[in-house]
């Protein structure tokens, strides 16, 4: 695999809610060449487009196990937290970590579950300690905790989320979004940088 570089790249220059592209460093798999088990792997039609998806799926086992727990995550929402919390878990760790393409994401998909873009906004303006009212003051500043280092998640961050209106079940679906994307973040990125439309 060669190094692929962007002399010409249009780099965002803060986070944003607008749609970004995302650009490799390291060749994805060309889709005319993608397996039978590498798409299936790929878990939906959309990902066949995605450079991202692409590169990941040359260990097809791995990221069909990562696809099926995001789904899991962000989309089984039978119980626990609804989506636009679970979204503003992510949003923040992606916030902590400086992961611009994910944020877009993830706060997007937040404002358009919950129609609070100014709270969603705010969060990426001002970051993780910023006034989003309840609970989502609360679950940015708990997955913030989590992002930095586990050890900085303590009981009080559980006391605080149960007092902002959060059971259990909810505060497992928070530290499952911060902690899927904390780690989701970190490969991304390491693997490329986010584009804006020019």
């Amino acid at each position: 695999m060669s190094n692929i570089q962007y002399p010409e790249s249009n780099r965002p220059e803060g986070f944003t809610q607008q749609g970004l592209g995302w650009q490799p460093w390291l060749a994805p798999v060309a889709e005319a060449d993608l397996t039978e088990t590498q798409r299936a792997a790929l878990i939906g039609q959309f990902r066949l487009k995605s450079p991202y998806f692409r590169l990941l799926v040359r260990n097809p086992e791995a990221l069909e196990a990562r696809t099926l727990t995001d789904q899991d995550i962000f989309y089984n929402v039978t119980s626990g937290l609804p989506r636009a919390e679970r979204e503003i878990a992510a949003s923040a760790a992606s916030r902590v970590n400086g992961c611009v393409y994910c944020a877009s994401v993830h706060t997007a998909r937040a404002t358009k579950e919950s129609g609070r873009e100014d709270d969603v906004q705010k969060l990426l303006d001002d970051g993780v300690t910023a006034d989003l009212g309840q609970p989502w003051s609360a679950i940015a500043q708990a997955s913030a905790a989590l992002t930095e280092t586990p050890n900085a998640f303590s009981a009080a961050h559980i006391e605080e989320l149960r007092e902002a209106g959060l059971d259990d079940a909810d505060i497992v679906d928070v530290i499952n979004g911060a902690a899927f994307f904390n780690w989701a973040n970190r490969l991304m990125l390491s693997l490329g940088e986010p584009s804006q439309p020019r």
